[in-house]
């Protein structure tokens, strides 16, 4: 598993805080530079965790007046866990794959049609990224239903959503899906293909070969990243040198 980012850390420990009594429902957290020097921490780092606690609905944000705990805090069934881009897209690829196996011998003729009818619609150039990812969403989850197992449909239900609530793991989603949208619409026709073609087999790897496709974009972005940084700071270095050498 991927090394868990400082802001990730930041937020369990608020929220643990929120969860022992510290911070009550509905009383204001302290401001970004106590909990900076609280924790030790950029402010830029606890923006990132506030942000990361609002998304999974432990805090709101009111602008120029702070964040407040939510006077409702999330019950165990509506909590997400904090997990990776990687581990979401990973079981996804599971639970999908298996619900387009199980929807296609009795998918029906209108089910197919709306999934043509999405294909199209992200097709469409001119759509927003948001559009986009609304429309992906919307394809995958008629599949699932078109599953007809309502365990596999609330597996499903839950890894949408981290997909899209947690910030790290959308952020990287939207990175990947904006490199290689062309990939994404022609792997959704091969689910498709396979579903009218009432082939279990043919689905599940049309499915699974759109999420591996994912899983190494992924994995090729984080290399990216870390080239990213190591170039960074070797810029850095490289800066002190010239001026420690100008100095002497």
């Amino acid at each position: 598993m991927a090394e868990r980012r400082l802001f990730e850390e930041i937020a369990d420990a608020i929220r643990g805080m929120i969860e022992d009594g510290t911070y009550p429902p509905g009383t204001r957290l302290p401001g970004e530079r106590e909990l900076s020097e609280q924790f030790e921490v950029s402010r830029v780092t606890i923006r990132e965790a506030e942000i990361a606690l609002q998304a999974t609905g432990w805090i709101h944000i009111r602008t120029g007046a702070g964040a407040y705990v939510e006077s409702e805090l999330p019950s165990d069934s509506k909590r997400l866990p904090q997990v990776s881009a990687f581990e979401v897209t990973e079981a996804r690829s599971l639970f999908e794959a298996e619900a387009a196996a199980l929807a296609a011998p009795t998918i029906s003729a209108e089910t197919l049609e709306k999934l043509d009818e999405l294909l199209a619609a992200m097709a469409d150039e001119k759509a927003s990224e948001d559009e986009i990812n609304a429309i992906d969403r919307e394809f995958h989850r008629t599949i699932a239903a078109a599953s007809n197992n309502k365990a596999i449909i609330h597996v499903i239900e839950n890894l949408w959503r981290m997909r899209t609530e947690l910030p790290e793991v959308k952020e990287s989603h939207s990175l990947v899906c904006r490199k290689n949208s062309k990939a994404r619409q022609s792997e959704h026709a091969d689910v498709v293909d396979a579903l009218r073609k009432r082939d279990p087999a043919g689905a599940r790897l049309a499915m699974r070969r759109h999420f591996n496709r994912l899983l190494e974009s992924m994995l090729d972005e984080t290399e990216e990243r870390a080239l990213d940084e190591l170039r960074r700071r070797a810029a850095e270095s490289r800066e002190r040198y010239l001026l420690s050498a100008k100095l002497a």
